[in-house]
């Protein structure tokens, strides 16, 4: 690998909790925290993959890079693509990372360990994973589980991704967390494959890869990081990013 860039794709246009990569936290937009987590993780450069002018803005002057795409993207997947065709047409990254925009409390260790199975020229594509510990969890649909094979110590092959309670039987079962890291072709390959049959039945766009032959291998984190989606969340992000900020 050589130079990471890390990508955040933001939009405004969510619908149960609108306008919110501009929602305040602690006195800056969360799309900046998000940013500033990025940043803490050290891999290589930042930047912002929006739509938005708004959000540019707001990118920029904290002091990040944003650069403007279509509005028209399926997913963040497209977006962060054409953001890196734009940013990097000469190709010198060859890897690819794209953290969720709504991720304002993620660890900047968990975006660091992403890249790590990306050093196995096997591996196209990498995420995160870490053990469901709520009872709750274990078959609840909004929670992703990943089922695979353990190639080493907290690292996996993944085989399956699916809103049911898998694997079957005893044993832990790993919430999938939304962070990727492609390498570039394998990028580039994801975004030009039409959706699968599996991707539209689990509404899982990871299923695409899968489905393609394309291998993803899952790094074991501690914690799921909160990811925005409600108003409620918006003041969980808070209160956290709150505690943290306390002497």
């Amino acid at each position: 690998m050589s130079d990471p860039l890390v990508l955040i794709p933001a939009r405004l246009a969510a619908t149960r909790l609108p306008n919110k990569p501009l929602a305040d936290i602690a006195g800056e937009p969360m799309i900046v925290h998000v940013l500033r987590r990025a940043q803490e993780a050290g891999i290589g450069p930042v930047a912002v993959a929006t739509d938005a002018p708004e959000i540019a803005e707001a990118v920029t002057r904290a002091g990040g890079r944003a650069v403007l795409t279509r509005a028209d993207h399926a997913s963040g997947s497209d977006r962060i693509f054409e953001a890196v065709e734009k940013l990097d047409p000469e190709g010198r990254h060859d890897v690819v990372v794209n953290v969720q925009g709504d991720l304002p409390t993620v660890d900047p260790r968990a975006i660091a360990a992403s890249i790590a199975p990306l050093s196995d020229s096997a591996v196209d594509l990498s995420t995160l994973v870490a053990v469901i510990k709520r009872e709750e969890e274990r078959a609840d649909p909004n929670v992703v589980k990943m089922v695979g094979s353990e190639v080493s110590p907290g690292r996996f092959r993944a085989l399956y991704f699916t809103r049911a309670m898998a694997p079957y039987g005893e044993g832990p079962l790993y919430h999938h967390i939304g962070l990727y890291a492609y390498r570039r072709k394998a990028l580039q390959r994801f975004v030009n494959l039409p959706p699968s049959a599996l991707e539209l039945r689990e509404k899982l766009e990871q299923l695409r890869a899968l489905e393609a032959g394309m291998r993803i291998d899952a790094v074991l984190v501690h914690d799921v990081p909160l990811g925005v989606d409600t108003p409620h969340d918006l003041e969980r992000a808070r209160e956290i990013i709150a505690a943290r900020r306390k002497p």
